[in-house]
């Protein structure tokens, strides 16, 4: 790719940082990479600079317009986002997209950044990006930068945090390189700290055959993975690490939502599940737990992580929502039953180790699962990172894979 053939598409409220996108504009042309400043205004529209106009983007709005300029801020920056989402999907020729924002602009921008490909340049200059960026980012590879002062003007400090913005999205687009060819088809892995010997292990055995991506379970890890699934960019998944339903159901940092393993379901991709990790909650620093867990077992993993162990209800409540999702499953699926314990810490005399509670969602798993020839429990007598437990992995993958590739 050339920069003449593609473009940084410059996205903000022009009626109030119509000087930032200027500056920076004018800063990625001297780059020699082309630019167009797009406004999102939701009020007064200014053509100040703009290439597109807000009234062009609104009209991608399936309402028209009118649900974009309708003279209520809140519903006006929904409309817009919606609008932008899909005027830039309509684009064949971003090279990169760049926001510059507040809170609104920030709700409005981002998400057309997710809908774009993993790889393509994200860059917004946000007041937000020094907080809890996660709805910002989703499942996709969008770069914050924190504006420092309010995105108000161009000053000493203002200056330098554009510039610096401007550069970095001009030198990702100059010096992007087509990468080569990878010919190895590419599978999921999900891992968490206490799971490493597991995944690293059938990492190891399948990587001459496989180009092995490994998430990291943390809520946003198994929504990137299932993006990928979705998008088909994933020719399998050993999801062997599925603590983030842990903290979905009962509160914890690192949830996923209530769509995890939909798109297993959805393109009944070969899948390969365990328990990996089902034994924990996970919060930050211990004053940040909820008081009504003030008497459970905990873990201090390090100064910000604090796990919590999970008792036999809940055991039984995680056991029953996997199996339902495992239910809609019509693909190739093996969930494997780890009954020597689900992680590090849950094995004998170590903190977590607690029969019962794994006993239950074993026993939840078990009885919730309609099994088929196709969806079926398998239960292995080790613990998840012992290395029989991997090789049974490795196998039972290696034999959906083949079965689904014989049938393709």
């Amino acid at each position: 790719m050339t920069t003449t053939e593609k473009r940084v598409y410059l996205a903000t409220t022009v009626d109030t940082k119509g000087a930032e996108a200027v500056f920076m504009a004018k800063i990625i042309e001297a780059a020699g990479v082309p630019v167009v400043i797009v406004d999102l205004s939701t009020t007064s529209a200014t053509d100040r600079g703009a290439g597109v106009k807000a009234k062009a983007v609104a009209q991608y709005h399936p309402e028209g317009s009118a649900a974009v300029f309708c003279g209520d801020r809140g519903k006006a920056i929904e409309a817009m986002a919606v609008a932008f989402q899909r005027y830039i999907a309509a684009q064949d020729d971003i090279a990169a997209l760049l926001g510059i924002g507040g809170s609104g602009g920030t709700a409005l921008i981002t998400p057309a950044m997710q809908s774009l490909p993993i790889g393509t340049p994200k860059l917004m200059i946000s007041t937000m990006a020094s907080g809890d960026i996660a709805p910002y980012i989703g499942a996709s590879d969008i770069s914050m930068m924190y504006s420092v002062t309010d995105v108000a003007g161009i000053n000493r400090i203002s200056r330098k945090v554009l510039a610096n913005g401007a550069n970095m999205i001009a030198g990702a687009v100059r010096f992007q390189r087509d990468m080569p060819d990878i010919l190895k088809p590419a599978i999921g892995l999900t891992m968490f700290g206490v799971t490493t010997p597991c995944i690293q292990g059938v990492t190891s055995a399948l990587e001459n055959e496989f180009d092995c991506l490994v998430f990291h379970a943390t809520g946003s890890g198994g929504k990137a993975m299932e993006k990928l699934v979705d998008s088909q960019l994933l020719d399998g998944v050993l999801d062997l690490t599925t603590t983030e339903v842990c903290d979905h159901l009962f509160g914890g940092v690192l949830a996923c939502d209530e769509g995890r393993l939909d798109a297993i379901a959805r393109t009944q991709i070969p899948y390969i599940g365990s328990c990996g990790a089902l034994d924990m909650v996970n919060f930050h620093r211990p004053d940040t737990v909820p008081a009504h867990y003030a008497d459970r077992l905990f873990y201090h993993h390090n100064p910000q992580v604090t796990l919590m162990r999970t008792t036999v209800e809940e055991n039984a409540e995680m056991g029953r929502w996997i199996g339902e999702k495992l239910n809609a499953c019509d693909g190739p699926v093996r969930f494997l039953i780890p009954e020597g314990g689900v992680s590090v810490l849950d094995s004998p005399d170590m903190p977590f180790w607690a029969p019962d509670a794994d006993h239950a969602l074993f026993e939840a798993i078990e009885k919730t699962v309609q099994q088929t020839d196709r969806r079926k429990i398998v239960r292995v007598p080790y613990n998840i990172n012992d290395e029989r437990f991997i090789a049974i992995a490795v196998s039972e993958f290696q034999a959906i894979y083949a079965q689904k590739k014989a049938t393709a």
